[in-house]
């Protein structure tokens, strides 16, 4: 079984960063059970010191360089990500999508219509590229932004209705596709550095809905033994 990570700055993660994407590896070596593979076209983490995507400086070194592969991009949306998905699916020959976007297009690029008819875009071409692929998508968690600027957490929500829609309009037997949950109690002011990008406590929670829909769903895997699972509180790293 093949995954591949796909999304925007809180997938591909800064310089030191442990990621989500590593927290999903260790919950896959973990529970999965069998060979799988990680699979994408990138490797690198953003350094924002160069603006640019070029840092392999991961917070374990340990990482294995074939699980850090991904298609995620700082500043990149679903309207990027529609047409890279059907090369990079192709390529890497992908089983499961585990997809996090939005938030940077409505911050920047589109409105809530427009993005949601980018993510259908984006599940037709990786469904052209593999038909049946299995997607998990991640609705937008709503960032500090969003505290203080409510037409743009009007389209916050607007595009997570959207979503969902699309999730129900466009699931098949043959390639399913699953909203996954907004993290439980995830807190912006917890859960990330900067009021969106998750800090160790956010990457264990955002992990940990991936490897719920997974698992509850598909049977894939098993649940997410985040550090919070024994004792409950936030987890650390």
């Amino acid at each position: 079984m093949r995954f591949m990570f796909v999304g925007d700055s809180m997938t591909i993660g800064r310089a030191g960063d442990y990621t989500w994407r590593y927290r999903m590896w260790q919950h896959l070596n973990s529970t999965l059970g069998g060979p799988y593979e990680i699979v994408g076209p990138r490797s690198e983490l953003y350094d924002t010191s160069a603006d640019a995507p070029t840092s392999h400086a991961y917070a374990d070194p340990a990482f294995p360089r074939d699980a850090r592969r991904h298609l995620a991009g700082w500043g990149e949306g679903w309207q990027h990500m529609a047409p890279l998905i059907g090369p990079a699916a192709r390529a890497g020959r992908a089983d499961v999508l585990l997809v996090s976007l939005g938030l940077i297009d409505l911050g920047f690029y589109t409105k809530a219509d427009e993005t949601a008819a980018n993510a259908r875009r984006f599940i037709a071409a990786a469904r052209e590229a593999r038909p049946a692929v299995r997607m998990v998508l991640l609705p937008v968690i709503p960032n500090v932004r969003a505290e203080e600027d409510a037409p743009f957490a009007a389209e916050v929500a607007r595009f997570n209705e959207l979503l969902a829609k699309a999730v129900a309009d466009l699931t098949t037997d043959a390639s399913p596709i699953l909203l996954a949950a907004r993290p439980q109690s995830y807190d912006i002011h917890h859960d990330t550095y900067d009021g969106t990008h998750p800090n160790a406590s956010g990457e264990h929670r955002l992990a940990g809905e991936f490897a719920a829909a997974l698992h509850q769903a598909w049977g894939i895997g098993g649940p997410y033994q985040g550090p919070w699972a024994a004792g409950g509180g936030r987890p650390g790293l």
